[in-house]
């Protein structure tokens, strides 16, 4: 498929591509964004693709976004991406960009219960296509960008429509397609998590089998490495590695000769942190008593053992049910799902109706089979 693409720079030129873009009644959408390469992360590029139009649109140049809200907000033009959700949340975040008429052809994949869903692998599956990506992980927010990374960055949008129309078919001739628009219309609602004021080690895996002293130290040296990301503009784990991070916490050094024993940082690392590292630590030691960080421990209630064998039932018939309709169990109907069903136990459509859990589609197609399950093991 050929691929001519033309560069939107200006806002008169965004105002001239969306004229030209609002006529269509499908655009294939893709970004290229930043986040390996900076502390606060933003979308470098967006690519729009139509069957007549290949756009490659440089936010980093244009002020004004305001054209292309009402492109991606009208209802009557679908929208398609491949795993939407990065996608959708960063361009609220950027641009307060909001998706209606969204279509997934990664989720769309998944419901046809494809097992390999990237765009490389599904491209290969039903066009034949090897997708180069080794421009995938280069810094999209440098400029001048290279004519050859441009023109690798429009290439993702200009098979995405054919895709999505083989895909449209498969779903409808399995009467799937209701069951996935659900689902991308409640994708296109998903937004970036705002700030919070809460202790970083919250969201660091591991945090949990930390004693308090070294929840202490955990958390200066995670606040301390935000502070040098944030001032130097770098990615966290390109300041100090969660893993060299941990290793730290727990050994609590306080000399530079100890930090070097803990063998978590190269000598670069030591050399630009170090004196400043064992004084976070020193000063995390000095915390008392009574002030030290706890980790939150959810308290889990032991659930009756009517809901524990509901539980059992439900998810033996799901992977039965999911086998027969070959979809991978989960998209069907994921365990924190089959809970709620448990714990609700429904006898009729009324009381399945309220388990606000359960989308539409599965209340439509497999809530009366839940319920004749429920009830013959009553």
């Amino acid at each position: 498929m050929e691929n001519n693409y033309h560069i939107v720079d200006t806002g008169a030129g965004l105002e001239k591509a969306v004229s030209a873009l609002e006529k269509e009644k499908v655009i294939a959408v893709d970004l290229e964004a930043d986040s390996m390469y900076h502390f606060k992360e933003k979308v470098c590029l967006i690519q729009l693709g139509t069957e007549k139009i290949s756009v490659v649109v440089d936010p980093l140049q244009i002020k004004n976004f305001s054209p292309l809200r009402p492109l991606f907000s009208n209802p009557d033009i679908k929208k398609v991406f491949h795993g939407a959700d990065y996608d959708v949340r960063s361009l609220y975040r950027d641009f307060k960009i909001k998706i209606n008429n969204l279509f997934d052809t990664e989720l769309a994949c998944r419901f046809l219960g494809i097992k390999e869903t990237g765009l490389k692998a599904v491209l290969k599956m039903f066009f034949e296509i090897n997708i180069d990506k080794k421009y995938q992980k280069k810094d999209w927010s440098k400029r001048p960008l290279p004519e050859e990374m441009i023109a690798y960055a429009s290439k993702d949008v200009i098979h995405l429509l054919p895709l999505a129309k083989i895909l449209i078919g498969k779903l409808e001739a399995i009467d799937r397609l209701s069951w996935v628009l659900e689902e991308c219309h409640n994708l296109s609602k998903v937004r970036p998590m705002l700030p919070d004021e809460e202790p970083l080690f919250l969201k660091f895996k591991g945090a949990g089998r930390v004693r308090l002293r070294s929840l202490a130290v955990l958390e200066a040296l995670l606040q301390y490495r935000k502070s040098v990301a944030e001032k130097k503009d770098k990615p966290l784990f390109k300041i100090i590695g969660n893993d060299s991070i941990l290793k730290i916490a727990t050994a609590k050094p306080v000399t530079l000769r100890r930090l070097k024993g803990v063998n978590a940082l190269s000598g670069r690392q030591i050399s630009m942190y170090g004196n400043e590292l064992i004084q976070v630590v020193a000063g995390a030691l000095k915390i008392t008593e009574g002030e030290l960080p706890v980790y939150p421990r959810k308290t889990v209630s032991a659930m009756p053992s009517g809901v524990l064998k509901r539980i059992k039932v439900l998810k033996s018939w799901r992977d039965s049910k999911a086998g027969a309709l070959d979809m991978d169990p989960g998209i069907l109907c994921n365990n924190a799902l089959i809970t709620a069903i448990a714990v609700k136990n429904p006898e009729d459509k009324k009381s399945m109706g309220t388990i606000k859990e359960m989308k539409n589609w599965q209340k439509t197609t497999i809530g009366k089979e839940i319920i004749t399950v429920l009830k013959s093991k009553r």
